[in-house]
């Protein structure tokens, strides 16, 4: 089972704080992955998500570098797959290790290699909106442990003054 909600974004300032509302109902383990248009707001929403995770680390794409990992009370990783051609370059750069359960993990167009991804993970799609900053965020919870911390996640979205759809 999944639940999904639609939450709308006219800024990044208001990206990252729906993603430190999210940040602050995750923990060691847990995987988001992050899809949509390039451009789509998946740094800006690491961004806002990392301090919350307890990190003072500066957060920048790992386009080229592919892994990013920020120290914190819970090490957070940061992956992004865009520019891999095949999941076997996914094992390569040492994914089997990092997903762990020590780490926070976010995987930027993590849409295209869910097949190497735990099944139990949260989806943010970037939807691009009419203006330029506007977007919607659908978030999914997939697998039986975000169905049991569902209220939870709801509840951060609500105290951050979200605007669910």
């Amino acid at each position: 089972m999944s639940s999904t909600v639609r939450v709308a974004t006219a800024s990044r300032a208001e990206t990252q704080r729906i993603a430190a509302a999210i940040a602050s109902v995750l923990v060691a383990g847990d995987v988001v992955v992050l899809a949509g248009d390039l451009g789509g707001g998946k740094t800006a929403f690491v961004s806002g998500a990392v301090p919350a995770l307890g990190s003072s680390a500066p957060v920048s794409s790992p386009t080229f570098a592919l892994v990013h990992e920020y120290p914190g009370p819970v090490p957070i990783v940061h992956l992004d797959v865009y520019r891999l051609h095949r999941v076997q370059d996914l094992h390569d750069i040492g994914v089997d290790e990092l997903l762990d359960g020590e780490h926070v993990v976010f995987v930027e167009w993590g849409d295209l290699v869910t097949a190497a991804l735990p099944t139990t993970h949260l989806a943010v799609r970037f939807e691009l909106g009419e203006a330029a900053d506007d977007r919607v965020l659908v978030i999914s919870g997939l697998g039986a442990d975000w169905d049991r911390r569902w209220a939870d996640l709801l509840e951060a979205l609500t105290g951050c003054g979200a605007t669910m759809l």
